[in-house]
């Protein structure tokens, strides 16, 4: 294979195509690159493309600091509306961090702690083990939202989803907690028919979702995931133009 792609175009010969939605009946194919949209350098943010090579997800400036130091990482659509808040638990053997509604823009962020904002979910390594990749998500429900406007947040009583595989090979399961597959990761192919194929690097990756299933919080889990299974990488030569 000769001369750069850019992730979003591989495996359709280097060509970029606009492609329609894919129907609700159908799974959702995305490309996932490890690296920020606006290129900040020291910085191995996320940008995810659809099938028709938009930009649908974001993170920037996404580092990689201790988790005593990590702060807030934001998940973003492709035009840059904030989307879900993704935060660590200190003191957490397991790896625990919480996902939050984003806040709008313009409100005081000093003056809102995370109990004041809508709690999505939590999620953790089932093993405390730094070698395990598998995790479980625990979504939230809201009590007497509709009568409050406020209501009071409970985590599930089970897993939600839980995270099977190996993500760190870039081979791993999303699964509901009926045990169904909610969105499958695995590696990225480059070529075409009449070419040999080609698997691109652990930064360039594919993520389908299952129809019904949110996006948005799937990335968000892939986002978490990428923190508590951490494996350095090398980063393929990739263009942006």
């Amino acid at each position: 294979m000769s001369g750069r792609i850019h992730p979003s175009d591989a495996g359709r010969g280097g060509r970029a195509r606009r492609a329609a939605p894919a129907p609700a009946d159908r799974p959702e194919a995305y490309t996932v690159w490890k690296r920020s949209s606006i290129g900040f350098q020291g910085t191995d943010g996320f940008s995810v493309y659809d099938g028709g090579g938009r930009l649908v997800f974001r993170v920037d400036n996404y580092s990689r600091r201790r988790k005593l130091c990590a702060g807030e990482l934001l998940l973003m659509d492709g035009q840059g509306t904030p989307l879900l808040s993704l935060r660590p638990q200190l003191f957490s053997l397991h790896d625990r961090w919480n996902c939050y509604t984003a806040m709008e823009e313009g409100l005081d962020k000093k003056k809102q702690s995370p109990m004041s904002q809508q709690q999505r979910f939590t999620m953790s390594k089932c093993s405390a083990l730094q070698s395990s990749d598998e995790a479980e998500v625990y979504m939230t429900t809201s009590a007497g939202a509709a009568a409050s406007g406020h209501g009071c947040q409970h985590l599930q009583a089970a897993p939600s989803f839980r995270i099977e595989g190996s993500f760190s090979r870039r081979s791993c399961k999303i699964r509901r907690s009926d045990g169904k597959e909610a969105a499958r990761i695995s590696r990225k192919n480059a070529g075409v028919a009449s070419r040999p194929v080609t698997k691109l690097g652990d930064d360039v990756f594919s993520l389908v979702v299952r129809p019904g299933v949110d996006a948005a919080t799937i990335m968000a889990i892939v986002v978490v995931m990428d923190r508590i299974c951490p494996k350095p990488y090398t980063p393929m030569v990739c263009s942006s133009q």
